[in-house]
């Protein structure tokens, strides 16, 4: 089990657990798990981190969308976003690119889910390796990643 499925078994949060084998040449991690597992692209949610410069955040929006900076600048209340360095996501978060769970990182960061998550009975997030997505009340997760709120991120 990953610190993410430990840290909700352990917050008595209910999820369900979605393996599947992850092809190595493949860099779209989402879209890869909403195809493998046979879920709506638009229910499975990617987790990014972002950093002003001294800080990170995490922002989690459709695997379908990108994510906008300045939407997520301005949620944040700083002035620019870019994204994290690939070497500091990692370290920061104690996962793997293609495998950060927003749940259980070493570090907890301020985190924002993309408001079209309310609209849906679950969403998918990495479970904290590449192959493993958990699935959730969108309330859930906000509860699992302790600072995180609802805020509009993706790009139109």
């Amino acid at each position: 089990m990953t610190p993410a499925c430990n840290l909700l078994k352990k917050k008595k949060i209910p999820f369900s657990v979605h393996e599947y084998e992850h092809d190595a040449a493949c860099t779209q991690f989402g879209l890869e798990a909403a195809s493998k597992l046979s879920l709506a692209p638009q229910s499975i949610f990617k987790t990014l981190l972002v950093s002003d410069g001294k800080q990170l955040y995490v922002a989690i929006i459709p695997v379908t969308h990108t994510l906008s900076l300045k939407k997520a600048a301005a949620h944040f209340g700083v002035k620019k976003l870019t994204m994290a360095d690939a070497n500091e996501a990692q370290k920061s978060s104690g996962y793997l690119i293609g495998g950060i769970s927003p749940i259980a990182q070493k570090k907890a960061l301020l985190s924002a889910i993309d408001i079209s998550a309310q609209a849906l009975v679950s969403i998918y997030v990495s479970g904290g390796k590449r192959g493993l997505d958990i699935g959730l009340k969108p309330d859930d997760l906000i509860k699992a990643c302790g600072r995180a709120q609802y805020a509009d991120l993706k790009d139109e």
